[in-house]
């Protein structure tokens, strides 16, 4: 660049809106250089953040004296200590992962949610009476403060000591006195790691700090007290303030869109999806910063060996070539991409935990807090937001609760993909199949409702959703149906040819975007495989004896779904609309004849709900509309024929254990057997967290993170969705 960009991430005006700061930039000038803290380079643009994150010997996370000294990762630096394995780079920060990958991996973090959620439900009792709370200083700081410390084994009379100074130092200006006082409490929080090191030692216990103290580099060697230090220091900052920004900021938003906390209160099981998009939308760490090693292009920016550059999560999740109209916070949006957690070799190892931690507060809010109101002239925001985003001060007031009481316990949702085993499969109409799941051992499922729906990974690696549609009393068996739709992008086409008694598939769920909420009256449309959700809302108003009426539409009545099983619930309140016999519903009657208390809920092609929800506003009956949409998914999903998966056998170089992985099974299924603490998240092939070095054979790459010259380089894959083009893999594994 000829000149310098008036740029400065922790300026007034980045501080009032880093998004639109952002934009700005990047319509004017997406990459360009900055005099400011000495001078650096900055990125606007999703795929030069990712790229830049992802290759760590061109962009280096490690300390150096370029820019001054201190922390690497932030521009300007700052003072701080060593955090491995972050401030590294592979290969010295692989075992340092190696080391911090098993505890925090989903299965590991799953066995901590009973620990989480009892100590949401206690904190929200120390202040539920009341009546108001800040929502900083009473629960977004204290839970992920209790919940890390006490996984990682320390005990409760440190907890209030090590959570304030941690939010003190991301929440305080510089210099400040707060500041000074969080600087100290870093040092008193060096001193308690130290001994707790010491102790587990000589005594281990179940914890975290036992399982680390007990690790060894891949020599047999012991890591070193000082690496410990490092390592659980970056844990304890890593876990506490960034799931507290996080639901702070989540909070606010919902208090100024009650229409968005309504519908997540009406659907709890979207907060899932809801995450996501809240993680991209509201990112805690906003930028990161890396040191250029050798001379290097990026976006038709030229770089120098030596110079700093500036990775901002905040605005890579707000490019709109990723993320369509990224200024609004959609709740069930595919966010999945963000990259709020990183990319590449230093994506946070901690995202599951703070997943959980955030999904446990939430859930306390929405179930506990319901009309909650934060007082807007007390927000009180970070000083500056270019590195860190937060609120220090979140003051509310809502109507006062009960304390929590111990409750039955429950089979939980399986939050992880859980293998379950197909036991009947048979045609229920042209093109459509019906498939009972069921655990292997024949145990119960958790519990489901009606417009509850389910999540398959197929052997190729894609993700499809599916609506249960059989008997919510039957608590061993979970049942799809399914439409073969051969101009889709292949998940129906491979479960059609997957789905026998034996078959095995990994599900998660149940969750349930479409409730059914009681009403005095329901009028239920169809169309096509739209039946599957509207089947069970149909037995469920049977059997509550709530008056209803199901119009139900399909090309031809051999297409037509689950026909059989209607009527026999429904009876007469069923109407069959064939489209070749009777032609397009009439919607103007259907609709124009109801009581002003009947609810509507419609499911099927997006044509027919366009249709409906037309005419309910017309009708103005809006409000009582509810409705399931089809929608088409990621349309930046990898595509590949599943039929022509293979078997083939992959090495794991480190153990010299050599596993089969199937045809009808993924790669990363078989390495979860095998690997203890293996790296993974999305599922995707998406976020990286899986990136595996290959070391002989060549894989087939189905993912959408390695550019073109990297698959034909063949160095590394995401095992997530990738395969083998021949018989034998080996990784470095």
């Amino acid at each position: 660049m000829s000149a310098d960009i008036d740029f400065d991430h922790h300026s007034d005006e980045a501080n009032a809106d880093p998004v639109a700061y952002y934009a700005r930039m990047r319509e004017s000038c997406p990459v360009g250089r900055s005099a400011a803290y000495g001078g650096f380079t900055y990125t606007t643009r999703y795929a030069d953040v990712a790229r830049i994150a992802r290759d760590d010997e061109t962009f280096s996370s490690a300390r150096s004296d370029h820019g001054g000294q201190g922390v690497g990762i932030v521009i300007p630096k700052g003072p701080g200590l060593d955090q491995y394995p972050i401030e590294l780079d592979p290969p010295r920060s692989t075992e340092y992962r190696h080391l911090i990958n098993p505890p925090l991996t989903p299965e590991a973090i799953e066995r901590l949610v009973p620990m989480i959620e009892r100590h949401a439900a206690r904190i929200v009792d120390d202040f539920v009476e009341l009546g108001s709370c800040d929502f900083v200083r009473d629960l977004t700081n204290p839970l992920p403060a209790a919940v890390t410390l006490d996984w990682l084994g320390f005990p409760e009379e440190d907890w209030a000591k090590l959570a304030g100074p941690i939010h003190d130092i991301f929440a305080a200006a510089a210099g400040s006195e707060r500041a000074v006082r969080g600087a100290a409490g870093l040092a008193y929080m060096d001193q308690r790691i130290r001994e707790l090191i010491a102790e587990r030692r000589s005594a281990p216990r179940a914890d975290a700090v036992s399982a680390l103290v007990a690790g060894r580099r891949d020599d047999g060697s012991e890591f070193g007290e000082d690496e410990l230090v490092s390592v659980i220091g970056l844990l304890i900052a890593g876990g506490v303030d960034t799931t507290t920004s996080l639901t702070g900021s989540t909070l606010v938003h919902l208090a100024r869109h009650p229409e968005q906390r309504r519908r997540l209160i009406d659907s709890p099981d979207l907060l899932d999806t809801a995450t996501e998009e809240f993680l991209r939308a509201f990112a805690p760490s906003q930028s990161m910063a890396r040191t250029v090693t050798q001379d290097v292009e990026v976006g038709g920016c030229p770089m120098r060996a030596g110079d700093r550059v500036l990775i901002p999560w905040v605005a890579a999740n707000h490019d709109p070539a990723v993320f369509p109209d990224p200024e609004q916070v959609r709740l069930d949006r595919d966010a999945s991409r963000h990259l709020s957690f990183g990319i590449g070799s230093h994506r946070c190892a901690g995202a599951h935990l703070a997943r959980a931690m955030f999904r446990a507060m939430m859930t306390q809010v929405l179930t506990r807090l319901p009309d909650y109101r934060v007082i807007e002239d007390g927000l009180v925001a970070y000083p500056t937001r270019g590195n860190q985003s937060g609120w220090d001060a979140v003051p509310a007031l809502f109507t006062p609760g009960p304390r929590a009481t111990a409750g039955a316990g429950s089979i939980r949702a399986l939050t992880t993909p859980t293998p379950l085993r197909a036991t009947a499969v048979h045609a229920t109409a042209e093109d459509v199949v019906a498939v009972d799941l069921a655990l292997p051992d024949g145990g119960e499922l958790p519990a489901w409702r009606p417009g509850a729906h389910v999540e398959l990974r197929l052997p190729s690696g894609r993700l499809r959703q599916y609506s249960l549609c059989g008997d919510p009393a039957d608590a061993t068996t979970w049942r799809i149906g399914v439409l073969r739709e051969p101009r889709g992008r292949g998940g129906s086409t491979e479960l059609h040819e997957l789905a026998r008694p034996g078959a095995v598939f990994a599900v998660r769920g149940p969750r349930n975007h479409f409730p059914l909420v009681p009403a005095a009256s329901y009028l239920f449309l169809a169309g096509g495989i739209g039946v599957t959700p509207i089947l069970a809302m149909v037995r469920e108003a049977a059997g509550r004896g709530t008056p209803f009426a199901v119009v139900y539409g399909g090309r031809t009545r051999s297409t037509m779904a689950f026909t059989d099983e209607l009527a026999a619930v429904a009876g007469d309140a069923l109407t069959l609309l064939p489209q070749d016999e009777a032609g397009m519903p009439d919607l103007p009657r259907l609709l124009g004849d109801l009581d002003a208390d009947t609810a509507v809920y419609a499911c099927g092609p997006a044509p027919m709900l366009a249709a409906v929800e037309r005419e309910c506003a017309r009708l103005d009956l809006t409000d009582r509309l509810h409705l399931e949409r089809f929608t088409a998914g990621d349309g930046l999903e990898t595509a590949y024929d599943a039929a022509e998966n293979r078997d083939f056998e992959v090495q794991l170089a480190r153990t010299g254990v050599t596993l089969t992985v199937p045809a009808d099974r993924r790669l990363i299924e078989v390495l979860r057997d095998a690997v203890p603490g293996l790296s993974y998240d999305c599922e995707k092939g998406y976020c990286g967290a899986c990136e595996t070095r290959v070391l002989a054979g060549t894989p087939e790459h189905r993912d959408s993170v390695l550019t073109d010259e990297e698959r034909l380089a063949g160095r590394t894959m995401m095992v997530c969705v990738g395969r083998c083009q021949g018989d034998r893999l080996v990784l470095d594994l």
